[in-house]
């Protein structure tokens, strides 16, 4: 909220935003920071103002930050300003009728002051302090009737009826019965009653979106960090309320621990930066678009601390420069929360405005948050997707998926608006880890174990294909990217995405053949992008090459499993898919997206991993839990037909993925047919169990190396992408040698080359 030049101290404006009618009170030039808990007099002029706006369901004191309640709050104050209301003109407590009705004038003057100061006075600066004196003056004019004359008694008595109307009132008010256990201790002037009561949200005026600095009371802290990302440091709280399930996810972002003068800066700049609106040819390059609006910034900012002759530090300058960017080309406060790598999800749902933001945090799970955000800001976020899309976002097009970079932060987005979204915009935020995971990091996470991790890098090696399926959230897309690592780097990878979420810049970075074709998502009616079924042909035109499909949803399955029978058959081909087991994926490629039976077998394999709850439903952890080949015999349901063969399965009870019969005896099919095309592994299972067993040790190794070590470095994707090619090569070595990759052996040098790699990363740190 800008107010007009000419607007006064104390003025007020009433804006309808996000379904309530909000109250802006002016504070800017006030020498003191408004506050109701602090001040009676702020206090008394905003029940002032709502004597006649009772309808109001939030109140923003305007200053260099603007300080929000809310409903809850403000309608404490709205039920005082209509029992004030109510005193003066239907109980007409201050007119002599009703202080002294029988022409007694006695008592009058005395009568009259107390109830200017119960009403006039207290009512508005101190409602517990005026419920409190009406208390002892309801005591005391008891005591007092006893020795009046008769003459008095029916005069006392009105004044006495008078006095307990009163009381009677205040004691049904929300304010009084919320204030209650504190009473006792309370004598009037002391507002610390008040600050249990009225908490404002602290808003920087650059900004529209809320923020609850002050932690909820009766709530117990379980875990504090900070999040650092360039020159800002974020603070966070994790919060256990008693009467809510989830956490609070309590955020202190940087643009709310700033001093005063520098509020006034970015108000000044903000003002300043946004007649520049970035055009959508801008956003072409968006991250080119905020290096210049960085260095503009840094710049005004300089000149405008030299005008008000406030000293800077270079880190400070950069720090508000990047704030200053951030709320206006950027996203706001949602920066600020992707910058959190324990964070998963982001949702923001609508009515925004109404309900905080919600996030789904690594240790935590789902969680609400101390952020309310703002209209502005979301219709703002929607223009900014739109032109950084390419997409339409409209009534006829009411859903977007598009993808946010920031920096090393990568998140997908969906949009989604009326009338799809009746009560208006909602978004939704996937949060990509900065770097890829890797199956040494499952191990670690326990989402798999060593032997999981060894038998899918060999069916890998072996060029199957397979289907990565589970539910909403349940990793598939993380793990179908940690596959991809394995993939040896000489063979050429072509991925296809409608939203690209799978890590292929960190691939290309660490020197993998691999090309991105993005296609059209098969929500979109209308686009200038290819359909996906097209890209997977266009693929096969484009050399021999494995190809990876981000997400198996619409009419390119069929393409897809033409890419299985036809164009990669030397290749790995894998995709996601949504399913919560085998014969679900089967029964959603061939009923719902009519892929022929017999295309179907063309999936060798089917790795489904869902979330684990706990008992209680309010822990949830992501599993693999199974690992099933798809035989080829069959001929119309595999189910039936023991089409489907799990190798691996899931132990609820000792929450541990384990080997079947099938695997353990090498009833596989897949994997026979995997060796009978390698010299020294046809019909020699002990040889290709040993290989299998090998990988699993190897990705074992790195984990516990990793950990022992305190090297979280291990785990990570260019690690593995070395370790991966040692063990191809030393492998090579010892089959040279001796004509099998011998798994004790190769085990041992590899074990070797490790031991040199970490004693190098030691002398480097």
């Amino acid at each position: 909220m800008i107010f007009r030049p000419e607007t006064a101290l104390y003025d007020f404006e009433i804006i309808r935003e996000a379904g309530e009618d909000v109250m802006y009170i002016n504070y800017l030039g006030a020498t003191t920071v408004p506050s109701i808990s602090g001040s009676a007099v702020c206090m008394a002029r905003t029940i002032d103002s709502l004597v006649e706006n009772p309808k109001v369901s939030r109140i923003v004191f305007v200053q260099q930050r603007n300080y929000s309640y809310d409903f809850p709050q403000v309608s404490l104050l709205v039920e005082i300003a209509q029992l004030y209301t109510h005193l003066l003109k239907q109980e007409r407590v201050i007119s002599v009728e009703r202080l002294a009705p029988f022409a007694c004038k006695k008592c009058l003057p005395q009568r009259y002051n107390s109830m200017n100061y119960l009403i006039l006075t207290l009512l508005k600066q101190d409602p517990i302090g005026c419920y409190v004196e009406a208390r002892r003056l309801l005591r005391e004019e008891r005591i007092n009737a006893e020795k009046l004359p008769e003459s008095c008694k029916k005069c006392e008595d009105n004044y006495l009826a008078l006095l307990e109307k009163i009381l009677g009132l205040m004691e049904n008010t929300q304010l009084v019965k919320q204030a209650r256990p504190h009473i006792e201790a309370y004598h009037i002037g002391n507002r610390e009653v008040y600050t249990k009561l009225f908490n404002a949200d602290i808003i920087p005026n650059f900004t529209f979106t809320r923020l609850s600095a002050s932690f909820p009371e009766e709530s117990e802290i379980v875990a504090q960090y900070d999040v650092l990302s360039g020159y800002d440091r974020s603070n966070v709280t994790i919060l256990k309320l008693p009467s809510q399930p989830k956490f609070l996810y309590h955020i202190t972002p940087p643009e709310f621990q700033l001093r005063e003068d520098y509020y006034m800066l970015l108000n000044l700049a903000r003002n300043v930066l946004i007649e520049h609106r970035p055009k959508a040819e801008e956003f072409t390059d968006p991250e080119r678009t905020r290096q210049v609006f960085f260095s503009i910034a840094r710049d005004l900012l300089q000149e405008l601390a030299d005008n008000k002759k406030i000293k800077l530090a270079y880190r400070q300058l950069n720090k508000l420069a990047a704030i200053l960017v951030r709320h206006t080309i950027g996203f706001g406060l949602i920066e600020v929360l992707l910058q959190d790598e324990k964070l998963q999800d982001i949702s923001i749902n609508s009515p925004i405005g109404q309900t905080a933001i919600f996030v789904r945090h690594a240790e935590f799970d789902e969680c609400y948050t101390n952020i309310m955000p703002s209209v502005e800001d979301a219709n703002s976020w929607a223009a900014k997707f739109r032109m950084l899309s390419g997409r339409p976002l409209d009534e006829a097009n009411p859903i977007l998926d598009t993808d946010l970079v920031l920096g090393n932060v990568r998140a997908r987005v969906a949009v989604i608006q009326q009338p799809l979204s009746p009560y208006g915009l909602a978004y939704a935020f996937r949060r990509h880890r900065e770097s890829p995971w890797t199956l040494p990091l499952f191990i670690k996470n326990r989402m798999l174990n060593p032997l999981a991790a060894g038998l899918l890098s060999f069916m890998i090696d072996g060029a199957r294909t397979m289907l990565v399926a589970g539910t909403r959230s349940a990793g598939k897309t993380s793990l179908l990217g940690s596959l991809m690592l394995e993939i040896m780097p000489k063979y050429r990878v072509i991925v296809l995405e409608g939203t690209m979420e799978l890590p292929v810049d960190a691939l290309r970075k660490l020197g993998y053949d691999i090309l991105r074709m993005k296609v059209r998502e098969a929500l979109l009616k209308e686009t200038t992008e290819v359909p996906a079924d097209e890209g997977i042909r266009t693929s096969l035109r484009l050399g021999d090459s494995s190809l990876i499909v981000g997400e198996v949803r619409s009419l390119e399955a069929k393409a897809l499993y033409e890419a299985m029978r036809v164009g990669a058959l030397a290749n790995v081909v894998a995709g996601t898919i949504h399913g919560a087991s085998a014969y679900g994926v089967f029964d959603r490629v061939v009923n719902d997206l009519q892929v022929p039976i017999t295309s179907f077998k063309a999936t060798d394999l089917i790795v489904v991993v869902n979330p684990i709850k706990t008992a209680d439903g309010l822990h949830s952890w992501r599993r693999m839990v199974s690992l099933t080949e798809v035989r080829k015999h069959w001929t119309k349901d595999p189910l039936e037909e023991k089409g489907f063969v799990d190798l691996m399965k899931y132990n609820v009870q000792t929450d541990e993925l384990e080997p079947t019969a099938d695997l353990i005896s090498g009833e596989s099919e897949i994997i026979k047919a995997i060796a009978s095309n390698v010299r020294g592994w046809a019909g020699n299972w002990d040889a290709v169990w040993d290989n299998i067993l090998l990988r699993a040790n190897i990705k074992e190794h790195i984990v516990k190396t990793a950990e022992k070590l305190k090297m979280p470095e291990l785990l990570e994707a260019e690690f593995n992408a070395l370790s991966n090619n040692a063990f191809h090569q030393i492998s090579d070595k010892v089959r040279e040698e001796i004509g099998l990759p011998e798994g004790k052996r190769v085990l041992r040098e590899w074990t070797d080359w490790l031991n040199r790699e970490i004693r190098k990363k030691r002398l480097v740190v």
